[in-house]
């Protein structure tokens, strides 16, 4: 038994787990976004992903019960064990292969060196296979970059040049619920009175919007499906927001085979704190039904009390290309989703560029003032 609580005999099925040699040749095989398959770069051997289980799943995940597994009571099949590098820089948990020691993390560009010994973590039981190849991802990269403004001077050619993106499988977490909210608040409806007034030596009539208060209660319902929480702090959520939305009706279930040539995270947002974040979520459409439910022109909600029952919840990855780069010593990110093809990201700002763009801005109101005051 190793210092990791792993037997050598775990170790070594870890470290060989995402390994898939070419049977042809030897060498080792990618998924392709565009071919749905295992490639072999060297020999062009392809090998169908189908073969490794596709045909095994009838189309349905199965959600697992939040409540069973917050008491760790889940099957042993459902836990995965992989090898892992940390990033001190971010936080993030980059699964590593047999072979890699060091790497540079695709979140921040920082050096990394992998940990010793396996992680053991729930297993995905599904994800969204890439359909964006590299290639697609820097177009899009390129055209994001082309349409910034105040950008400094040499940092497109610099970010386009050479900038190889990573693709990386990331960890999400999904929630269902069964929602039953009791409200307290306020209506208001609008009214309107007529009142006179002398303006300029005028007397002028004019209609005043008011409002009319009133208590109300009442009580919403919503069930809700698929609820999406990044399971991992290593990127802005906001990002990852901005990437939405996914077409999760294309899961497939979850197999190796899919992250042959892609980066993977483990989650690193357990699945509690999770549920907490999903919360808030639901609690903002639960708000939005409760506003709809009051109905009239304004709504004033006092109190809310909300039963949560039938929780259930599935670990699943989705796709994104990445390229993270260093400008003028500060590190600069941005996310592409591998299915969709949008974009977030971050970028720096030319503080001459704003000045002169401000400077121009007073000087062309000042000619049109000038103008103004000519004629």
């Amino acid at each position: 038994m190793s210092d990791t609580g792993f037997s050598e005999e775990e170790e070594a099925r870890v470290a060989e787990k995402h390994r898939f040699p070419c049977p042809a040749c030897g060498s080792d095989l990618r998924f392709s976004a565009d071919k749905g398959d295992l490639v072999c770069d060297h020999c062009g051997h392809v090998e169908h992903v189908s073969a490794v289980g596709r045909e095994q799943w009838d189309g349905a995940l199965r959600e697992l019960d939040y409540e069973a597994a917050l008491r760790q009571q889940f099957p042993v099949e459902e836990v995965v064990e992989f090898k892992a590098a940390h990033c001190d820089s971010c936080g993030a948990d980059i699964e590593m292969s047999q072979l890699e020691q060091a790497k540079e993390c695709p979140f921040c560009a920082s050096p990394i060196v992998t940990d010793t010994g396996a992680h053991r973590q729930l297993k995905p039981q599904a994800l969204l296979p890439f359909r964006l190849d590299e290639k697609s991802a820097h177009q899009k990269m390129s055209d994001w970059l082309g349409r910034l403004w105040f950008a400094p001077n040499g940092l497109k050619e610099y970010a386009r040049k050479g900038r190889r993106m990573t693709g990386i499988y990331v960890p999400y977490w999904t929630y269902d619920a069964d929602t039953r909210s009791r409200y307290s608040g306020q209506r208001g409806d609008d009214y309107y009175t007529t009142r006179t007034r002398v303006v300029d030596g005028k007397t002028r009539t004019e209609r005043v919007r008011k409002t009319r208060w009133r208590r109300v209660t009442g009580r919403v319902a919503r069930d809700f499906d698929d609820v999406l929480v990044l399971a991992s702090d290593s990127l802005p959520r906001d990002y990852t927001d901005a990437l939405e939305p996914w077409d999760l009706g294309e899961l497939v279930p979850y197999d190796p085979s899919y992250l042959a040539g892609y980066a993977a995270e483990g989650y690193s947002v357990e699945l509690k704190p999770g549920f907490s974040i999903a919360r808030q979520k639901m609690d903002a459409v639960i708000a939005t039904d409760i506003r709809r439910d009051i109905g009239g022109d304004h709504q004033r909600i006092s109190s809310v009390d909300t039963d949560v029952s039938g929780i259930t919840f599935k670990h699943i990855l989705l796709p994104i290309w990445m390229a993270a780069y260093k400008f003028r010593g500060t590190s600069y990110r941005f996310v592409v989703n591998a299915r969709t093809g949008e974009v977030k990201g971050e970028r720096p700002w030319s503080a001459w560029k704003i000045a002169l763009a401000v400077l121009l801005g007073i000087v062309v109101a000042g000619g049109l003032l000038y103008l103004n005051q000519a004629q």
